[in-house]
């Protein structure tokens, strides 16, 4: 989930370790202004200069690693530093933000769980410059769709600012993805605090340690997301502007938020594995203190019924006629003691609730 695609040790900076089986680069272009969008693949690199106009704002959507040569000509038609594109390419990245002399370089990463319950968490680098964006993906992921319906529809904010507004509502549309993730995992926490208490059954504590790994990867780029937005609203960034610095805020409080939840519910599932293992111990030293106290019970019957089990010819009370019944009410006199006694002392039986506060 988290191993990285590295170079081979002592290669320079700016090597590219493009991932294994990274598909064909498809190069997809939304340039729209006010009053105009078009959507369009460009199948050629060198072109892509030509393509950036004051008017207009310029996103190019790269959507697979598969073509190094590719690659570095997108780098070299918009001037990207080769630190830049080297963080876009070797996924995965830790999120941050940082700044370049002709660009802004953005790593957001977004969680995805899968039908068996595993969360992969892919990674998007943004590109802000002077009117175009430009966006790397390992593959198509599906986190754009409905920014880009946003833009052919036209109408709001979106086509009346800038690449700074269009960065903004992309990384936006990827923080959202988190609530449903960790507003689902907090829920599958609180139904098993019942199962916890009424049912501690060792699958339950298989569910909880599932949960916390899941919290934990959620965690592990929650953090850093928080962080990289942070930075996004220093006020040395060129290309994120007043404006635009106030809706990233809002971003930022959604991802404080999704963080704050998520530590919570990786508090509670460390709770809830103590409460289990406590209700199991619980239990455990019930069970052996019945068992002991049944032990207890028998063991003067045992000793009664062994001394007249004896064979010797000569016992005093084999020859009298009421030894049998008295023997017996001996022992059932002994059981009856017993029990009262281990009942007056809490030991068997139901103890008293604690007070209630009136």
């Amino acid at each position: 989930m988290f191993t990285k695609n590295n170079p081979h040790i002592g290669a320079r900076p700016g090597t590219l370790a493009i991932p294994p089986h990274s598909p064909e680069p498809r190069i997809r272009v939304t340039q729209y202004s006010a009053d105009d969008v078009e959507v369009f693949d460009v199948e050629d690199v060198s072109k892509l200069p030509a393509l950036v106009k004051s008017d207009y704002v310029t996103w190019v959507d790269i959507q697979g690693f598969g073509n190094e040569a590719k690659l570095r000509g997108v780098a070299a038609a918009f001037r990207l530093h080769p630190i830049a594109l080297e963080n876009a390419v070797n996924v995965p990245q830790r999120a941050k933000a940082e700044s370049y002399a002709d660009h802004n370089l953005i790593i957001a990463r977004s969680p995805v769980m899968g039908d068996d319950g595993d969360i992969s968490v892919p990674q998007v680098c943004f590109i802000v410059g002077d009117g175009f964006l430009i966006t790397f993906q390992e593959r198509y992921l599906g986190f754009f769709d409905a920014v880009r319906e946003r833009i052919q529809a036209g109408g709001g904010p979106m086509r009346t600012h800038g690449s700074d507004y269009l960065a903004y509502a992309l990384i936006d549309a990827m923080v959202d993805r988190y609530y449903p993730i960790a507003q689902q995992l907090s829920d599958a926490i609180e139904d098993l605090e019942d199962w916890v208490v009424a049912n501690p059954h060792p699958e339950v504590l298989t569910r909880i340690h599932t949960i916390r790994r899941q919290l934990v990867v959620l965690r592990r780029v929650g953090h850093p997301q928080r962080e990289a937005i942070n930075m996004m609203l220093r006020p040395q960034s060129p290309f994120f502007t007043e404006p635009v610095q106030v809706f990233v805020r809002d971003t930022r409080d959604h991802i404080a938020q999704i963080v704050e939840l998520i530590d919570s519910s990786r508090e509670m599932a460390s709770d809830l594995a103590d409460a289990y293992l406590s209700n199991v111990s619980h239990r455990s030293n019930e069970v052996m203190k019945v068992l002991t106290l049944m032990a207890s019970i028998f063991i003067p019957l045992t000793f009664i019924a062994g001394v007249y089990g004896m064979n010797f010819e000569y016992i005093p009370e084999l020859t009298s006629r009421m030894g049998y019944f008295v023997v017996w009410g001996i022992m059932i006199a002994i059981t009856v003691f017993m029990v009262f006694f281990f009942r007056s002392r809490g030991w068997i039986g139901t103890s008293k609730p604690p007070p209630t506060d009136s």
